[in-house]
């Protein structure tokens, strides 16, 4: 069963990690991805961001992502825990783990949960920039693209 949680609160990576792994040593392997808010963005300096969801909503897409990663590789858990609210740069936004008996499937399921992530969750960016303007977000056609390697839900 995934762990899913959207917060406020700074994403203590180590804490995730050790309740993920607690008592199991049949884990051999996980894979992880931490998102952090960068500095820059179109060549302006980044003094926040704020992202906004959806509450109910998008720990349900959540969920169904960490569902749709345990159906297509053997995964011994996984994690997905999302942050909220103003954010600093260099602070951590997203954390996705993926744990397996073997390297591939973590590694693998790691990639496909962020990709879906990035495209399935309802959450919306609001980056403020040094000048004192604001701007949304808008989806890129890269994320997109990374998404769709992954092909349509299974189940």
């Amino acid at each position: 069963m995934a762990t899913i949680r959207v917060q406020h609160e700074a994403i203590d990576v180590a804490a995730d990690i050790a309740a993920l792994t607690a008592g199991r040593f049949d884990i051999g392997g996980i894979a992880s991805f931490i998102g952090t808010v960068r500095d820059m963005a179109k060549g302006r300096r980044i003094t926040a961001m704020t992202l906004e969801h959806y509450p109910g909503m998008t720990e349900r897409a959540l969920a169904a992502i960490a569902a749709e990663a345990e159906r297509r590789w053997r995964l011994l858990g996984c994690t997905l825990v999302h942050r909220v609210g103003p954010m600093a740069p260099g602070e951590t936004i997203v954390l996705v783990l993926a744990a397996s008996a073997h390297r591939q499937d973590a590694l693998e399921a790691s990639a496909f949960l962020i990709d879906w992530l990035k495209t399935r969750a309802p959450f919306w960016k609001k980056e403020s920039f040094a000048d004192g303007t604001e701007e949304w977000v808008d989806a890129r056609e890269a994320d997109d693209l990374a998404a769709a390697r992954w092909g349509a839900l299974s189940g």
